[in-house]
């Protein structure tokens, strides 16, 4: 059977059609919208099982990382197909293995930042001019949303001391990246995000971004002692070093606030390597890389 997620970009029309496609196809999957970005467009998230506890998988934070999503849904249709048939993924039987535990994918987190760095002003819509001059006409490394908020910026984890180091770093208002707005929280993403998480008990969380190939697992000592051994297991499988963000990547971050909020486990895997933009053309084989990690990663 034809694969249907490839190494190509989707841009907010193009994603809505293939997650349609994947839910038409494996009737395991249920989709549902958790909110609407700054431009209107719905966030989708997938879930698979009804569960009492879940897994949850978000990608594209950023504009400039939208690979991430495309990483994510290729997973998220090999784990069906798996599930689906009752087979193995990367010698598992998935559907055994996850039990009554549940998985939700949010393979889009910033659409409208994503369509920026795609499509370029096109994307912008009536923000076009201002976001021009925002990115001095560099769209495609555009990492905000469309009022110039850095989601992963946006979460209320030690919010106050991020925003002081970012005006340390000249950054005092809307911006390309790195803004993370006037208040915590203030971004209807980050709400669609937190309000997912106190919707459904996560039991762990996973954030896809680009690139570094590392994996992040701690916050200020809000992290336990699950938290190391899942992140060791993550990165002896993977090949990823197990890493520690510094200066303006500490703090604000969605998973920082997950930590923080509910002192469960949580990641930030950087894929790949290079410069974001990452070739598109690199998903797929960035994607089976990871492909054991992913499916290790929902039976922690």
């Amino acid at each position: 059977m034809e694969r249907i997620v490839k190494s190509k970009d989707y841009d907010y029309m193009s994603l809505r059609k293939i997650i349609d496609e994947l839910c038409a196809r494996y009737s395991v999957l249920q989709q549902f919208n958790i909110g609407k970005s700054c431009a209107g467009r719905d966030i989708n998230a997938i879930k698979i099982n009804s569960a009492n506890e879940y897994v949850l998988f978000a990608a594209a934070f950023h504009g400039s990382e939208h690979i991430t999503s495309n990483i994510l849904l290729m997973f998220l249709e090999d784990f069906a197909a798996a599930y689906t048939q009752n087979k193995c993924l990367e010698g598992i039987n998935v559907k055994k293995a996850l039990g009554n535990r549940g998985i939700i994918f949010v393979p889009c987190v910033n659409p409208d930042g994503c369509e920026i760095s795609i499509h370029g002003a096109l994307g912008c819509g009536k923000a076009a001019g201002e976001i021009y001059k925002m990115c001095n006409g560099d769209f495609a490394h555009y990492n905000a949303n469309l009022r110039g908020v850095d989601i992963n910026h946006n979460f209320d984890a030690d919010w106050q001391e991020l925003r002081k180091k970012e005006q340390k770093w000249g950054i005092f208002g809307p911006a390309p990246t790195r803004f993370g707005g006037f208040a915590p929280h203030s971004e209807p993403e980050t709400q669609a995000m937190v309000n997912l998480c106190k919707d459904f008990y996560v039991h762990h969380a996973v954030a896809l971004h680009s690139q570094g190939e590392v994996i992040y697992w701690s916050y200020n000592g809000y992290e336990d002692k699950r938290s190391k051994q899942m992140a060791e297991i993550m990165a002896t499988v993977s090949g990823y070093a197990l890493d520690v963000p510094v200066s303006l990547a500490t703090g604000g971050g969605f998973k920082d606030w997950f930590l923080k909020e509910f002192l469960r486990p949580a990641f930030t895997i950087e894929v790949g390597r290079g410069k974001n933009p990452l070739p598109i053309c690199e998903a797929h084989n960035i994607y089976t890389h990871l492909r054991e990690t992913l499916t290790i990663t929902t039976i922690m």
